[in-house]
């Protein structure tokens, strides 16, 4: 099939990858993008994790808890211009999205946007901020998370959000730890909290990726399934929060480093909502 250079250009943005390599992947896999990108990843081509949800490309992200910390969201309120996203009324607008979410725990997006900010619907404000600043303004991103003790991050001057639900009761020190892991999250973007959570179609895809750069490599069909699983331990330790080498140490994993903080404290569930 045809190729055009537009879409030639965005796998080229989500990866890193060059231009030729980024047109044979497409080429090859009938413009699937997705498919596109496991293609490189098995040629072992070098290519960077950009593949974050782009739906917004400009605008705030606030991670909010209640004052209990039982109640977290996370909001992205989407703009046009970088202007508009930096400019302190947006960001104040935000909060207020994300304090009405957390006062009346809508389940989604659709739901918070029928509720009342003020004297109207918020989506009846959502149109007037767009008559007044004369730009798309929305929501297009909502997360809700209810637990014992959550902690929200904003990382970035509002470009993401995290939030994390930990396991013990509230404390100073473990609310502490539940900041770095925030921000562990944030940078390293781990696809799940351990390993129990990864699914099984990335178990697969993991699995297909590895055999298939042992292959590329030239090893003996017979220890093709066997290197595969090494290669999946090793995406285990990379790409799961608990077995990632904690930031701030790389001696300890995060699972040691919260369990030397306080007995039994661990993660239950995050949430990482970026900007595109």
């Amino acid at each position: 099939m045809s190729i055009s250079a537009a879409e030639v250009n965005k796998l080229r943005q989500m990866t890193g990858a060059g231009l030729m390599d980024c047109k044979q992947a497409l080429s090859e896999n009938n413009g699937d993008f997705e498919a596109a990108i496991d293609f490189l990843r098995k040629k072992g081509a070098k290519i960077a994790a950009k593949r974050a949800d782009r739906e917004a490309t400009e605008g705030a992200v606030v991670a909010k808890t209640n004052s209990e910390g039982t109640v977290g969201v996370v909001i992205v309120l989407s703009c046009e211009t970088d202007f508009v996203a930096k400019n302190e009324g947006f960001v104040s607008f935000a909060h207020e999205i994300a304090d009405t979410a957390i006062a009346h725990k809508p389940a989604t997006a659709e739901a918070l946007k029928a509720l009342t900010v003020g004297s109207v619907t918020l989506e009846a404000r959502l149109m007037e901020e767009v008559a007044k600043i004369g730009e798309k303004i929305d929501v297009v991103k909502y997360e809700i998370i209810e637990g014992a003790n959550l902690v929200p991050y904003i990382h970035g001057a509002n470009r993401m959000g995290v939030l994390v639900e930990l396991s013990n009761a509230p404390s100073e020190a473990n609310i502490a730890a539940g900041k770095d892991v925030a921000m562990q999250i944030a940078a390293m973007n781990p696809v799940a909290v351990d390993r129990d959570g990864v699914d099984a179609t990335t178990i697969e895809r993991e699995l297909e990726i590895g055999r298939e750069q042992a292959r590329q490599e030239g090893k003996p069909e017979a220890m093709i399934d066997k290197i595969a699983e090494g290669k999946l331990q090793k995406f285990y330790k990379e790409s799961t929060l608990l077995n990632q080498e904690f930031v701030k140490d790389s001696s300890k994993t995060v699972a040691a480093m919260l369990s030397s903080i306080e007995a039994g404290l661990t993660v239950k569930q995050f949430k990482r909502v970026q900007l595109g």
